[in-house]
C-alpha cells in the first residue's frame, strides 16, 4: 500500500506503478478467510486484505453531525435487494411519507433537517478524519459526501415520488437547491480540515443513462456542483466526482465544472474516458465489469485487466478499480486470478 502512490495519481504525476483500490472488499467473507485465515469479523483480517491486495486509496464519505435524516425529519424505505452473499442486507420494508408531488414541491431539506454549529461540523470532521488516517495509515484516505443534490432526493423522496414531482421540473429546482444549500455546508466544512482529497458522490443517473431532461442536469445541477467545489479548490482541495450508472453524456460538463477526476462504473466506456480525460484528470475505475468475475469469465477480465494496464501507460491519474464492486458472489478462485495478475502487471516502469 502506497498514500504517495495514490496522491501521486491524483495529482496526475508520473508513477512507477499503477494505483489500486477496490469496493465491498468485506463482502468477500469466503475469501477473506482463506486469505487471511482469520474471522472476517476481525478488523485485523481486514486490514490484512487490504495489504495484501495493495489498496492505496481509500473511498470514504461522511454524513456528519446530522447525517441520520430519519431521525431528524420525513425520509423514505425504499427497502434493499440482497447483496451480500448470504442475504442478510435484505430489507423488504417500503414506506414513503410524502404522498403528493405537492408534498415534494414544499420540501426543504435545511428546514426539515437542520444544520449543526458550522464549526462544530469542522471540528467533527477533521476529527472524523484523524480516525481514519490512524486507521488506514498508508492509504490515501479521502473525505466526502454522499448524500449530495439527487443522491439526497432519492433518499428523501423515494423513486416514485421523485419522477412524480419531476413533471413539473421548475418548481422542483427550488427542492434540489435546498440539498445543493444542505451539501455545501458540508463541503465547506470539510474545505477546513486536513483532507487532501474530497469526493462528491452523486448518483444522478441511471445504468442507462440520464432519467431527467438533460437541461436540469446542464441548468440547475452541474452549476451547483461548480460552486460547491470553488471553496474546495480555493483550499488546495482535489474533487473527485463519484456517480453510479453511465453519465458519458455529462462527463465534459462535470469536468469543466471542476471536477478534477472522475469515479465511474464499467457502463460509461472507460478508454472513452481515458482518451478525453486520462491526460489531464484523475480517472478510478477500469475496463473490468465485475459480472463477468462472478460468472467466472477469465478471459475476458484479463482482456479487460490488459486494456487497462495499456491507457494507464499513458494515463497516469488512473486509479486500478473494478468500478461496480466486488461483492461476495465472486468465487475465491477469480478473486486469487485477479489479484494476482494485477500486482504482476501494476508496474509501470519499463513500459
Amino acid at each position: 500500500m502506497s498514500k504517495q502512490l495514490a496522491l501521486d495519481a491524483v495529482h496526475m504525476k508520473s508513477v512507477k506503478q499503477v494505483a489500486h483500490t477496490e469496493y465491498s472488499l468485506g463482502y468477500n467473507v469466503e475469501y477473506c478467510r482463506k486469505l487471511t485465515g482469520k474471522d472476517p469479523s476481525d478488523p485485523e483480517a481486514m486490514a490484512e486484505f487490504q495489504e495484501r491486495w495493495a489498496i492505496d486509496f481509500a473511498w470514504a464519505v461522511s454524513g456528519g453531525l446530522h447525517g441520520d435524516w430519519a431521525k431528524r425529519g420525513r425520509t423514505t424505505e425504499m427497502g434493499h435487494a440482497v447483496y451480500a452473499a448470504d442475504g442478510s442486507d435484505l430489507r423488504q420494508e417500503v414506506s414513503c411519507p410524502f404522498t403528493t408531488p405537492e408534498e415534494v414541491w414544499a420540501f426543504d431539506a435545511v428546514r426539515e433537517y437542520g444544520l449543526p454549529d458550522f464549526e462544530a461540523q469542522v471540528r467533527a470532521y477533521q476529527a472524523e478524519h484523524a480516525e481514519w488516517e490512524q486507521r488506514w495509515p498508508r492509504q490515501l484516505v479521502t473525505g466526502g459526501y454522499y448524500r449530495t443534490i439527487v443522491s439526497g432526493a432519492i433518499a428523501t423522496f423515494g423513486w416514485d415520488m421523485l419522477l412524480l414531482a419531476l413533471s413539473e421540473p421548475a418548481k422542483m429546482e427550488p427542492v434540489f437547491d435546498s440539498f445543493y444549500r444542505f451539501t455545501k455546508f458540508h463541503m465547506d466544512a470539510w474545505a477546513r480540515t486536513s483532507a487532501e482529497v474530497i469526493i462528491q458522490h452523486d448518483d444522478f443517473v441511471w445504468t442507462e443513462g440520464a432519467f431527467m431532461n438533460p437541461e436540469i442536469y446542464r441548468k440547475v445541477l452541474i452549476p451547483r456542483y461548480a460552486e460547491m467545489w470553488k471553496t474546495l479548490h480555493a483550499a488546495g482541495k482535489k474533487v473527485l466526482f463519484c456517480s453510479d450508472g453511465n453519465f458519458v453524456e455529462f462527463a465534459e460538463d462535470i469536468v469543466a465544472a471542476g471536477a478534477d477526476g472522475l469515479i465511474f462504473e464499467p457502463m460509461n466506456d472507460f478508454a472513452w474516458m481515458a482518451e478525453r480525460f486520462g491526460r489531464t484528470h484523475c480517472l478510478v475505475g477500469s475496463c473490468v465489469d465485475c459480472r463477468d468475475m462472478a460468472f467466472g469469465h477469465w478471459d475476458k477480465v484479463k482482456s479487460d485487466m490488459d486494456r487497462t494496464f495499456a491507457l494507464a501507460r499513458t494515463c497516469p491519474g488512473i486509479i486500478f478499480a473494478t468500478g461496480n464492486h466486488l461483492p461476495g458472489n465472486i468465487p475465491v478462485e477469480m478473486m486469487e486470478k485477479y489479484i494476482a495478475y494485477f500486482l504482476e502487471h501494476r508496474d509501470m516502469r519499463g513500459s
